[in-house]
Order: C-alpha cells, then sequence, then structure tokens
C-alpha cells in the first residue's frame, strides 16, 4: 500500500531553482544577473513604472486606466423570462420580488425570445426589438423614470471610485 510520505515528484519533473547572490561561485554572484548600478538593480520596481511619469496604461483610458463615472448598467430581462412568469404586469418591482433582479437595480427589457400574450411592461428602458414584440402581441411599454431624474447621475455617486 502507498503512503502518503512515500510519493515523490517522477525524475527531473521538480528542478532545483539557481540560487543567486550567494557567492562568486559559478553564475549568478555578486550582482546576480541585475547588470552593473541603476535603479532595477538596486531593489525591485514595480511592472509598467515609467520613472515618475504617467504610466501608460493610465494615459490611454482603453488600457485599464479609466472609469467612466456616468456608466449606468441595466440588469437585463428577456421576452421569455416575461413569458414564462405568468402575470399580467411586470415591473421592477414584480421582478424584485420573483427574484429575477437586485434591489435598486435598473431593468432594461431584451428582445430574445418570444411573447405569445398581452403584458403590461414597466422598465426603465426597453430595446426597440422587446417593444416591438410586446405591442405586437398586444401588451404596453411603459418607461420607468430613472432615480435621479433626466440628468445623468453625480460623479461618483453610482460608481465604486468616488475619491478622484
Amino acid at each position: 500500500m502507498i503512503k502518503l510520505h512515500d510519493l515523490t515528484p517522477s525524475e527531473g519533473s521538480n528542478k532545483r531553482g539557481k540560487r543567486k547572490a550567494r557567492g562568486i561561485g559559478g553564475k549568478g554572484g555578486k550582482t546576480a544577473g541585475r547588470g552593473t548600478k541603476g535603479q532595477r538593480a538596486r531593489n525591485t520596481v514595480p511592472v509598467g513604472f515609467e520613472g515618475g511619469q504617467m504610466p501608460l496604461t493610465q494615459r490611454v483610458p482603453k488600457w485599464r486606466g479609466f472609469t467612466n463615472p456616468f456608466r449606468v448598467e441595466y440588469q437585463a430581462i428577456n421576452l421569455d423570462v416575461i413569458d414564462s412568469l405568468d402575470a399580467a404586469e411586470v415591473s421592477p418591482e414584480s421582478l424584485l420580488a420573483s427574484g429575477l433582479v437586485s434591489k435598486g437595480a435598473l431593468v432594461k427589457i431584451l428582445g430574445r425570445g418570444e411573447i405569445n400574450r398581452a403584458v403590461a411592461v414597466k422598465a426603465h428602458a426597453v430595446s426597440k426589438s422587446a417593444e416591438a414584440a410586446i405591442t405586437a402581441a398586444g401588451g404596453s411599454v411603459e418607461l420607468v423614470a430613472l432615480p435621479w431624474g433626466d440628468r445623468r447621475p453625480a460623479h461618483g455617486s453610482f460608481n465604486q471610485h468616488t475619491n478622484r
């Protein structure tokens, strides 16, 4: 029977790491492959550090350096989900009660699937294809006002980065 303490890695699979900066015997002594002098020879420098200059990842917005403070995020609900609910009226409150959206979420109705009955839909946003399908089935669409009114949300109010 094999026991846990008898297990060893197969021959040649584990290679010993280089013992750098342990004297002049062999390679990797003294400067240990760091060259001579300079910032990178002294200590570690973060990846992407450009000597105090604004890093490229922050200069170019699409490369991780920018978060849009005015982004509005909706939770999507498709027509097939509404059809399976068997309710005459669908609103953000009824979707919250059925556990399909989270509390305080903005709801957008999207056009995936089919709807075969008349449903009164209330949502913060509706796609054109979803609106066409709902009205074609004899239902109605009503847009619910956004929490911040007709203006965009204040800088940082719907964003995790509040101190900029």
